[in-house]
């Protein structure tokens, strides 16, 4: 398409016509109409490569905006292809940065080392020599109805910890991981006669597969991340839920399902404990994790089929519905402090709660499944002195509603403690801390016990 329109041509054929117009009057008229009409040739012959020149103009713009856009593109894409290399360069350095690359798998390890100083007293019996429960509180067995014990003595390192991890490169799409975890806690064997050697045992070993989990690690009903800062094991045994087992749990941003492994622990008549064995369906859990600056709250719940079989009484078959709920948080209280809390009600939940300390289910006269309703929590509040020097403290509770005629008045019916303490960090990695605990059991028949634990540990993270 020209620049010019039609009645711009008409202006060019007029303005010809004028321009002979003084000699038109000097001419024949069959001559002057010969004349015109040749002038008005040429002048559309002018016209028309006017117009090609301009179509050729126009076409050579279009073109060049056309190669300069192909050029614009292929530049693009080479910078997104300098992007995507330069990436895939730097994840194999910062992989060299958590440990050493063997083949196309990256080795890690992690952990600590721990010396515990712990001296502790008992008001119902003494706890023996070697006992676990002079390493870390054990509401359970918390001794009852004994004599009080004097102020007993005892070092161990065994809380002492080794991560083993690998991650290994499978492709852009997709992330392979596996952990495994040792300590020496709970284990046979230890001498504190001579060598003081325990037994390593598996806390966790697990391999991650996108968004997938094969293997043992806490139980997706449990809230790591709201555990108080503590010297002991745990800190708020009797409020919180703690379990490590065998599970498969798939995770889609703060959304967790698992099937974990079952285990029915039942109260005997005389207030013993069986362990059924005879599970046929896995422990369902499900998990909802919700975070921000603020700090973080998890709700989980949980529902299980305890299940005997007649090799455990002799009392035939039967199975009950356990169920729970746990909610769970760490909430920020200004730039260092935090608040950390756990609330867990069900009903057949024993084993999940404060290191099994009541079971699932007792056993009625008819050898029928009777769960056991528990409620439990715990607060701890941590205030952050310095960049270098903190302090907790803690509270937490635990009750049961056992039907006392089927399981005697010997199982326990509450228990609660409470704790605080100083840490001292003077680098890092290394934290030195003191910290007191009391804690209390009390059975269904009224009976109490007491525990008083001063502990001076020393921990190293690496």
């Amino acid at each position: 398409m020209n620049g010019r329109t039609e009645a711009e041509n008409a202006d060019l054929k007029a303005a010809a016509r004028l321009v002979l117009a003084p000699r038109a009057r000097q001419l024949p008229s069959i001559e002057l109409e010969a004349r015109l009409d040749r002038l008005e040739t040429l002048v559309m012959g002018l016209i028309e490569r006017l117009d090609a020149q301009e179509g050729q103009m126009e076409a050579n713009q279009a073109e060049s905006a056309a190669a300069a856009e192909a050029a614009l593109a292929e530049t693009r894409a080479m910078q997104a292809r300098q992007e995507e290399l330069a990436a895939q360069i730097e994840e194999p350095k910062k992989q060299e940065d958590k440990g050493f690359r063997v083949g196309n798998t990256t080795v890690s390890y992690a952990g600590y080392v721990k010396l515990d100083a712990i001296s502790q007293r008992t008001s119902g019996g003494q706890v023996a020599s070697g006992s676990i429960v002079r390493d870390f509180l054990i509401p359970g067995a918390i001794p009852v109805g004994g004599e009080a014990s004097g102020w007993d003595t005892d070092f161990n390192a065994r809380q002492s910890r080794f991560i083993f991890k690998t991650s290994t490169d499978v492709g852009a799409e997709h992330k392979l991981n596996s952990q495994i975890e040792l300590d020496f806690m709970v284990t046979p064997n230890g001498d504190e006669r001579i060598s003081n050697s325990y037994q390593p045992r598996l806390r966790q070993a697990f391999i991650t597969y996108d968004n997938w989990l094969f293997g043992q690690t806490w139980s997706t009903f449990q809230n790591v991340g709201a555990l108080p800062d503590s010297l002991d094991f745990i800190g708020t045994t009797p409020g919180t839920v703690f379990q490590r087992q065998p599970m498969v749990r798939y995770t889609n941003g703060g959304l967790m399902l698992a099937v974990e492994q079952p285990e029915t622990t039942v109260t005997t008549p005389t207030g013993g404990r069986v362990l059924a064995g005879d599970d046929t369906l896995p422990d369902f859990v499900a998990r909802y994790n919700l975070g921000g600056d603020w700090g973080s709250i998890t709700a989980a719940g949980i529902l299980r089929n305890l299940r005997i079989t007649d090799d455990d009484f002799g009392t035939g078959e039967d199975s009950a519905l356990g169920y729970g709920f746990s909610l769970s948080g760490k909430i920020a209280l200004g730039d260092k402090d935090d608040f950390r809390f756990m609330g867990t009600v069900g009903d057949g939940l024993g084993r999940y709660i404060g290191l099994n300390i009541v079971n699932d289910a007792a056993l009625d006269a008819n050898g029928d499944l009777d769960p056991i309703f528990t409620y439990s929590g715990f607060a701890a509040y941590r205030h952050l002195w310095s960049d270098k020097l903190r302090s907790n403290v803690a509270g937490s509770y635990f009750k049961a509603d056992n039907p006392v005629l089927l399981t005697s008045g010997a199982v326990t019916d509450e228990s609660w403690n409470v704790l605080a303490n100083i840490i001292y960090s003077p680098s890092r990695p290394i934290d030195i801390g003191l910290e007191y605990m009391y804690a209390e059991r009390t059975l269904e028949s009224g009976e109490s016990g007491n525990l008083q634990k001063v502990q001076v540990s020393t921990k190293y993270s690496f």
